[in-house]
């Protein structure tokens, strides 16, 4: 009897991450580059969160017309939809235990269609390969 033959292997698609964490920023903005050390460190500390930057003004089809209205902005999603976004100092503990305890229990869907289109928008540019994920 013959031996029987491996099943091929076939390339696993990339999953959806467990969460994003995008900063809508702009590079004007002192506060928002501050930032960018934050995300690149927590990036490094949280493999299963995306870690996005995402300068509303270079990407401003993406951010479309949803309106920042305090720089820097973040919002915070999961495969559900957005559960956080608002203005947040780049302190790394406060969104680190903000990540710690998303674990336990992750907030409410927040009920703004806004922030959930940006969302859709935020993944499908990063889909399609025009939003890189922030280096880890």
């Amino acid at each position: 009897m013959p031996p029987e033959a491996e099943p091929p292997v076939s390339a696993a698609p990339v999953a959806e991450p467990e969460a994003w964490a995008v900063c809508l920023c702009a590079q004007w903005c002192g506060t928002c580059r501050d930032y960018r050390a934050v995300i690149d460190t927590l990036a490094r500390q949280y493999s299963g969160v995306r870690f996005v930057w995402l300068d509303i003004e270079d990407e401003a089809e993406i951010a479309g017309d949803y309106d920042v209205e305090t720089f820097p902005t973040l919002l915070l999603a999961d495969a559900a939809g957005v559960r956080f976004v608002g203005p947040l100092l780049p302190q790394a503990s406060v969104l680190e235990r903000m990540l710690q305890r998303w674990k336990d229990a992750p907030p409410p869907l927040l009920q703004d269609a806004a922030a959930q289109a940006l969302l859709q928008r935020i993944r499908h540019a990063h889909a399609a390969g025009r939003l890189a994920r922030v280096s880890a």
